[in-house]
């Protein structure tokens, strides 16, 4: 694997939305692990941010990939540009964190991966839920025993941002962002099914549009059964007030975790919890930036500090799922996760 050089790892953002600009202002904390060194993005609305922030603002993506400078890209960028901009990264010998999701088909994602290991880089994904405390204390639970054998999975991710938004933006196009607020919200739900409960095996959904004209519809839910037993139910709508809540149900306990305000400015989490013969807690967490502690993971990686945590066998399972919901959203049919 290629680590390149010491101190931090250089970067070009590219994209400077909505959450482009919140990685570059959370990576202003991230200790020197990695430094922004330009920003792609054509928009000429982003040069005040990029002058505010000090950021070299070029606007053709294979200005940013042939600067001896960068060593690697960090892509927020609409969901169909994410193939192309990865292969692109990857003959340029960059390393690569994307945004979710990573690709809209599994055979897309199966490409990604397999360039970039066989080159040698840095995958990285914008699944920053796994590293929020409380969600990595579940995790953590779960691969010790303390929870049992996995039962079942119940989670939400809401929120009414995209009401406001021009018709005209990518995240109300259909093609682009297939399924209500599937791959906004809903695909942080189904990564984290997938590390706890492995391969999926199929999925039902019901995808309604129920108040508002998003083409896409504003309200899914998906039941998602597993190879080796257990269960989810992932709901994520565009169209009531934000919520996250993530339970999880073992055999020797359960937890739940609420998010007190969105990721883009956390407040903290209430987690509220029970283990066979105790009663039940509830404990406050307090707020932490788990989306700079992703980015900072993948600069570790980067450097040959440590593996990146999530594996190439579960971000392919993801898309795969991903791929069967969107298919289950149009037909309201089980499908067969390939």
């Amino acid at each position: 694997m290629k680590t390149g050089g010491n101190g931090a790892v250089r970067v070009a953002m590219v994209g400077l939305g909505w959450w482009g600009k919140k990685m570059v202002t959370v990576l202003k904390g991230a200790s020197g692990k990695l430094d922004v060194v330009c920003a792609v993005e054509p928009d000429p609305a982003a040069r005040g941010f990029a002058a505010a922030n000090a950021l070299d603002l070029v606007t053709d993506y294979r200005e940013a990939l042939a600067r001896d400078d960068v060593e690697a890209v960090i892509l927020a960028t609409p969901h169909a540009l994410h193939e192309e901009q990865i292969a692109a990264a990857v003959a340029a010998g960059k390393h690569i964190f994307c945004e979710k999701p990573l690709a809209m088909t599994k055979a897309g994602a199966v490409k990604a991966v397999s360039l970039c290991a066989g080159a040698g880089l840095v995958l990285g994904m914008g699944h920053e839920r796994r590293f929020e405390p409380p969600v990595a204390a579940i995790l953590a639970a779960a691969a010790d025993g303390k929870l049992g054998r996995i039962l079942q999975i119940e989670a939400n991710f809401s929120h009414d941002k995209f009401l406001s938004l021009d018709k005209s933006n990518w995240r109300l196009d259909a093609a682009q962002a297939p399924a209500a607020g599937m791959t906004a919200t809903g695909i942080h739900l189904t990564d984290l099914s997938v590390k706890l409960l492995g391969k999926p095996r199929d999925v039902r959904v019901a995808c309604e549009n129920l108040a508002s004209d998003i083409p896409q519809g504003d309200t899914l839910s998906a039941h998602i059964r597993f190879e080796g037993g257990g269960t989810a139910y992932v709901s994520a709508s565009l169209a009531t007030p934000f919520v996250s809540r993530f339970a999880v149900y073992g055999s020797k306990g359960w937890i739940e975790v609420r998010d007190k305000a969105h990721v883009e400015a956390p407040d903290g989490w209430i987690v509220t919890s029970a283990w066979t013969g105790t009663p039940i807690t509830v404990t406050e967490i307090a707020p932490a930036e788990p989306v700079r502690d992703n980015l900072v993971a993948f600069a570790d990686a980067v450097r040959g500090l440590g593996a990146y945590p999530i594996t190439s066998e579960e971000m392919i399972a993801n898309i795969a799922l991903l791929e069967a919901i969107v298919q289950s959203a149009r037909s309201g049919a089980v499908v067969a996760v390939a």
